[in-house]
């Protein structure tokens, strides 16, 4: 295991990977499309606001880079659901200490990509484009972005950490399927208030659910709040001139409304992003690897698209203190990790329709509040399916399925109850314990 490491992509899971192998003592060399993004905006499109979670902080960790990541950061309490005329917050965690994290992609890929320079094993060069990748030979065409010229490599031990539309994916996983969702994002954002105050409230990620579309608000440092659009692509196209844009916010999102100026404008110069979820099968071949994106390309909606990036690292890092071969370490990952992204990819989806429909729906917050309650009761040993994803480290896949029994008890002890209060809690932590407990211990 001492030949150098070629990674493709300096995403944050890339350079994060990076971060890894160095302190493992190997020579990497990163490639990366975009120009260094120090000296360069982050691309059109991407700069969603992460939600960096425990998975993700674990990994920071090993890396000793997890308090500087949340100096960079705010915390979110909960969600602030925008329907029916006001605001109802509702809380993530079980009290206080447990939160997500918002943080801008770009501030977070500039300190990882620069804390992995400083280890002066890793090397990046910027604006070259991985065209394709023979994983028989480990070799890799390369184009220039600065002036078109092409190049081979030979990349004995080679990552894969290029994103959704992965080019070194088509080498390891011809099959592999992706399917875009037929909802697209635009991004705005809403000025901070006078001394970089905040004009919503800053400790929580907003939802304006709207049942078949819907608006999030996640808080930047300097007082703004990065918005998020998502609708129909046919919407978009509805709405593309200014006037129709603003008309749309006024019938959907009236308070938003004011709050960004020229918002129609805005909104018609932002550029419409696509969803994509990606499954594949294998992940690796010989010593060629995908991890992040490049293997699960997962949509936005539970935040975990960066954390379960992120904890590939950490498994692999794992895998490989022990497994002294590549080949060996690498299909390990890929049958660790496959159940796991799967199940993931498929809680995203899911949490794209609690957000945009159910968070107002006055059954999801009967449920809510008899979880709360569980949790009370239960001394904190109940976490519902969101909590397991985001504050623990539990496996994806056992999350998916605690997620499943939590709605069959739920189902059974909320039936014909009008409030929290009618419900049955000597009955709902019996089920708990019986059915709930055997799921978990999997784990």
């Amino acid at each position: 295991m001492t030949e150098p490491a070629t990674i493709f992509g300096a995403g944050p899971v890339g350079s994060l990977l990076a971060l890894f192998l160095a302190r493992r003592g190997h020579e990497v060399v990163v490639y990366e499309r975009r120009p260094d993004l120090r000296g360069a905006r982050a691309g059109a499109g991407r700069s969603i606001n992460l939600a960096v979670s425990t998975r993700g902080l674990y990994a920071l960790h090993q890396m000793g880079l997890d308090e500087k990541v949340l100096e960079r950061a705010i915390p979110m309490l909960g969600r602030m659901v925008h329907a029916d005329g006001g605001a109802h917050f509702h809380r993530y965690g079980r009290d206080d200490r447990e939160f997500i994290n918002s943080m801008s992609r770009g501030e977070l890929n500039r300190l990882l990509v620069t804390e992995a320079e400083k280890t002066g094993r890793v090397r990046i060069e910027f604006e070259e484009r991985l065209v394709s990748f023979d994983a028989a030979t480990r070799t890799a065409r390369l184009r220039s972005e600065r002036d078109g010229a092409e190049q081979e490599i030979h990349a004995a031990v080679a990552f894969g950490a290029d994103g959704s539309a992965s080019a070194m994916r088509r080498a390891i996983a011809p099959d592999a399927t992706e399917d875009v969702l037929e909802f697209g994002y635009k991004e705005l954002t809403l000025p901070a208030g006078p001394g970089g105050t905040f004009l919503l409230e800053k400790n929580a990620l907003h939802i304006w659910p709207r049942k078949s579309f819907m608006l999030i608000a996640l808080p930047n440092l300097d007082g703004s709040l990065t918005c998020t659009l998502f609708l129909s692509f046919e919407t978009f196209e509805e709405i593309a001139a200014p006037a129709a844009a603003e008309a749309f916010f006024a019938r959907h999102f009236a308070d938003v409304l004011p709050l960004v100026p020229d918002l129609g404008a805005r909104l018609a110069e932002a550029p419409l992003g696509r969803m994509t979820t990606v499954k594949c099968r294998p992940w690796a071949r010989g010593t060629s690897l995908l991890v992040g994106d490049a293997a699960h390309a997962i949509v936005p909606f539970f935040g975990q698209g960066m954390n379960a990036g992120f904890e590939d690292c950490t498994v692999l890092d794992a895998i490989l203190a022990r497994e002294p071969r590549w080949d060996r370490a690498f299909a390990g990952l890929s049958e660790t990790r496959k159940p796991d992204a799967d199940a993931i990819a498929d809680l995203a989806l899911e949490n794209f329709v609690e957000m945009r429909d159910k968070v107002a729906d006055p059954e999801f917050v009967l449920w809510r509040e008899v979880e709360a309650e569980l949790s009370r009761r239960m001394k904190g040993a109940y976490r519902n399916r969101y909590q397991l994803v985001t504050f623990t480290r539990v496996p994806y896949r056992v999350a998916f399925e605690a997620g499943l029994v939590q709605q069959e008890i739920l189902r059974e002890v909320c039936a014909g109850a009008a409030s929290a209060r009618e419900v049955d809690y000597e009955r709902a932590e019996r089920l708990v314990r019986e059915r709930l407990g055997t799921v978990l211990e999997t784990s």
